[in-house]
């Protein structure tokens, strides 16, 4: 198929409307079967459960072109389980995983020209999402939804490459200890806004979030989660039932101990010792994985090793490897790459 006229080296991480999406209606106690459509417009009631009460949830993906010309997604089976999970704790019915995918697969091929070529750094942004419909005004689940999927073409995360960050640590809780940090819900983006904007306002690129209980923890950003390299090169991430589970981060982490031959360890992170690692990224479906130089704690600087030029050599190889891999240069594990053509 021929693709779009569309200067590819040069488009930003921002929404550019596509052809066609997916929408599927939950009426009556059951799903219906959706299909595509032509029209990026969504018209609901005044009282719909989400515009009063944020009933909504989402997960994001890519599709990508790779070096032998396929357009393949990068591991749809988890992000639709994960978007399950998120639905239950929201009271809203689960969207079947088969179906999720199916979804994508659809979308994805009814938007193909729009997907980037190999090489260019761009890849086709794939936002699925569900949310109450049907007005509610007293406090408690809607009783119909609808779920969507579309895609935005979208250029590299980082423009001009990728520059290590600089991170606060943030006064304010992204998650309570027993409540929703662990799923995908627009409210939990919505709380982290005030601390993003605080944070960039106050010339850092992200927060570091600790856990609200003890505030000893080392939890996430607003948007991804953290990887640590050890100075004797283990590869250490974040145990906690209050961050979201990254598809990105069990990815890194099995190509870390499986491709790279490195020791891996998932447990608590106390903030006391991040000033005693070698490397700190942050990991996503975004970005992949981006680098962290500093990290600022109310004036006392934390300055890794691996400096504000450039990614660490560990951190570098977990990039190259997971991007290698979902670009097909590098043998993928089996059912990591969903071919769409």
């Amino acid at each position: 198929m021929e693709k779009k006229n569309i200067d590819w080296g040069n488009i930003g991480f921002g929404y550019i409307p596509t052809d066609k999406r997916f929408v599927a209606n939950y009426k009556n106690g059951a799903w219906d079967e959706g299909g595509l459509t032509e029209d990026p417009n969504i018209v609901m009631n005044e009282c719909a459960g989400v515009l009063q009460y944020a009933q909504t949830v989402f997960e994001g993906m890519k599709a990508y072109t790779t070096e032998d010309g396929h357009i393949v997604t990068f591991r749809p089976d988890l992000n639709a389980k994960r978007m399950v999970d998120s639905a239950k704790r929201l009271e809203m019915p689960p969207f079947p995983e088969d179906k999720f995918v199916d979804a994508i697969v659809q979308t994805v091929k009814a938007n193909e020209a729009y997907v980037p070529p190999y090489g260019t750094g761009a890849t086709l942004y794939i936002r699925p999402y569900m949310f109450g419909i049907n007005p509610v005004i007293g406090v408690k689940p809607a009783t119909d939804y609808q779920f969507r999927v579309f895609a935005t073409p979208v250029g590299p995360y980082f423009k001009g490459g990728v520059k290590p960050l600089t991170l606060c640590v943030s006064d304010f809780d992204r998650a309570a200890p027993h409540g929703t940090g662990h799923i995908k819900a627009g409210l939990n983006y919505a709380m982290s806004l005030h601390a993003i904007v605080t944070a960039h306002a106050n010339g850092f690129d992200e927060n570091m979030y600790l856990d609200s209980a003890t505030r000893t923890k080392v939890e996430e950003t607003g948007g991804a989660n953290f990887l640590f390299v050890t100075k004797d090169n283990t590869v250490v991430t974040p145990h906690s039932t209050t961050i979201l589970p990254s598809i990105t981060r069990r990815s890194l982490m099995y190509v870390a101990e499986h491709y790279l031959g490195l020791k891996v360890e998932e447990r608590d992170v106390y903030f006391d010792e991040v000033k005693d690692f070698a490397e700190c990224g942050l990991c996503g479906t975004a970005a992949v994985i981006s680098p962290v130089g500093k990290i600022v704690n109310h004036g006392e600087e934390i300055c890794f090793p691996s400096g504000m030029e450039q990614m660490g050599p560990t951190i570098a190889k977990l990039r190259d490897t997971l991007t290698g891999i979902q670009m097909g240069r590098i043998e993928a594990p089996e059912g990591w790459l969903k071919y769409i053509d």
